[in-house]
């Protein structure tokens, strides 16, 4: 059998590589978010403590063009330590933007459709019937528009 503190150690050890496997992950994403900000007219603090603005980033050779005053370094991208303040430049459109706002009815609101007639909008505008009568809220027995209780 196996003494009580021998199994303490190994699950002592086994928790501190999974924090270690976490905390990776945390910095791996943390990069990726830093690198993923990285636009022309963005802010940034590089690792010597440079203050600039990005002017291009060049991805295929992983440089950065930075405006320091009135001097233009280039730096590597992993030498960026921190963003001060992001671009103001929009980002790419994604598919979700190019959707159209939801524009549904309430619940119970009537919208006039295409296919209807001018008469049938005038109607549905003014609240009345064919006959010039009010509309009630109360449909006829079988109407399909009609409210159910």
């Amino acid at each position: 059998m196996l003494d009580p503190i021998i199994l303490v150690m190994f699950a002592l050890m086994a928790l501190l590589i999974f924090f270690m496997f976490r905390n990776g992950k945390k910095r791996q994403q943390a990069m990726q978010e830093l690198q993923s900000g990285l636009r022309p007219g963005a802010e940034v603090m590089l690792q010597s403590g440079i203050y600039g603005t990005v002017e291009s980033v060049d991805e295929a050779e992983n440089r950065v063009v930075l405006r320091s005053g009135t001097t233009t370094l280039v730096a590597h991208r992993n030498a960026v330590a921190q963003i001060v303040s992001p671009s103001e430049a929009p980002e790419e459109p994604t598919a979700d933007s190019a959707l159209a706002p939801d524009d549904d009815p309430a619940f119970g609101e009537r919208f006039p459709s295409s296919e209807g007639t001018a008469a049938d909008r005038t109607e549905l505008e003014n609240g009345t019937d064919s006959d010039g009568e009010p509309k009630t809220d109360r449909g006829e027995p079988g109407d399909p528009q009609a409210p159910k209780a």
